[in-house]
């Protein structure tokens, strides 16, 4: 039995409105063997009782599918505390710090966001988040080019193609251009820790060659894999943080962090949670640094970014305070463990193969037709990037190692 909403008047009304005469004028082009389909009888059931069948199939589901789809976004584990906590209606509906005297609670979980960011960077201060991780690199471009008065900038090495494309977007009506090499005009030398491949390359290098051009050194880095690392020596670090307890959510909300050395403070994009002390000797907190040019004269401002994620930060901020240090080098070790093993199982199969050197989280996969594999993200007809975390399994990149074993040689 079908429900209609729509009474008979309300029908001809509409096909009189798109020109039709009828429902089956309507449905024309439906092929017939589509139109007399028999659905199996369903009897009737409670509430609880579908709710349970429809838990039991999600269940299912969950247990069947796998996905090592990676490439900027990455499924991690979220604690239960994190979406807990940020969901109090004290954070998940507060708007704007703007009045610091009502904002406390916003204040105090964005410093210390600020803090928590400028112990995994190694850096002396941090904002209180931007959009996401491609236009916060956007934002450390601007700011090395207003710091040095150049227009130019250099990739170091394999930067995430989506990242690429809002660089240009965003700069290049600021006369900001992107060139091969590094020369007297250049403002920043861009490394990414790890590349869009997941491998995690040497920084010296390029350091050395910013350095010697004068420009800065501006390292798009993943913040789990900090925390691990020893901090690398820029002026500027920035990146992604949607991994630090963000759930995927089919590519966003996201969450971009940015930090700094303390002698580009007066460059730095968006709001930035400062603390002091009052007459009374209290300890509060209120929005600092902030010229008027940020938010009335915006032809002379170093960013039109006035916002920040306050939500998503707050999440991040609930997430690396639950784990704390320990907990953030277990997630990324066990991130990076996952990814050897899953280099090796799937570069052991005949006719398929594995970038070499030290990856993490993200791999390519060298197989016979990249088309034909439903998993990953084919960068062309014979790549695919491949992503693991802390949540996947050993006898999931088993199963996969297997399945491709048996079908590689029909593709």
């Amino acid at each position: 039995m079908a429900y209609f909403p729509h009474t008979e008047n309300e029908i001809q009304a509409m096909l009189q409105t798109i020109g039709a005469k009828n429902i089956g004028e309507l449905f024309a082009d439906v092929p017939e063997k589509l139109k007399n389909l028999e659905f199996p009888e369903f009897k009737p059931v409670s509430e609880i009782e579908l709710l349970a069948e429809l838990d039991e199939l999600r269940r299912r589901s969950e247990r069947q599918s796998v996905s090592f789809l990676g490439g900027g976004r990455y499924d991690h584990y979220i604690p239960p505390v994190v979406p807990a906590l940020a969901g109090r209606s004290e954070f998940y509906t507060a708007y704007t710090p703007y009045q610091p005297e009502i904002s406390q609670g916003t204040l105090t979980a964005i410093y210390e966001f600020q803090s928590m960011i400028c112990e995994l960077t190694g850096l002396d201060i941090a904002n209180a988040s931007l959009y996401d991780g491609a236009t916060a690199l956007a934002e450390a471009v601007s700011m090395a080019a207003a710091a040095t008065g150049r227009t130019e900038y250099v990739l170091a090495n394999t930067l995430h193609p989506n990242y690429c494309e809002v660089l240009k977007t965003y700069l290049t009506p600021r006369n900001i251009t992107r060139q091969k090499e590094s020369g007297a005009n250049t403002a920043a030398v861009i490394f990414a820790l790890p590349d869009f491949h997941g491998l995690i390359s040497n920084w010296q290098e390029y350091l050395s060659k910013a350095r010697e051009n004068g420009a800065l050194f501006i390292v798009c880095a993943d913040p789990l894999l900090l925390s691990v690392l020893e901090p690398p020596a820029a002026d500027i670090v920035t990146g992604e943080a949607q991994s630090l307890g963000l759930p995927q959510n089919y590519g966003g909300p996201a969450l971009g962090y940015l930090a700094a050395k303390k002698d580009f403070l007066r460059q730095m994009p968006g709001r930035i949670v400062g603390r002091t002390t009052d007459g009374r000797g209290n300890r509060p907190f209120v929005l600092t640094m902030q010229t008027r040019e940020q938010h009335i004269r915006r032809e002379k401002a170093t960013s039109n970014i006035c916002s920040n994620q306050a939500l998503c930060a707050l999440m991040a901020t609930i997430y690396m305070s639950y784990l704390g240090r320990s907990g953030l080098q277990t997630v990324a070790k066990l991130c990076k463990a996952n990814t050897d093993y899953a280099k090796q199982k799937l570069g052991g199969i005949p006719d398929f193969s594995v970038d070499e050197g030290e990856h993490f989280r993200d791999f390519v996969l060298h197989c016979p037709d990249a088309k034909k594999i439903k998993i990953g993200r084919p960068l062309d007809d014979r790549r695919l990037l491949l992503s693991v975390t802390e949540k996947t399994t050993l006898k999931q990149i088993d199963f996969l190692a297997e399945t491709l074993r048996r079908t590689g040689k029909n593709i």
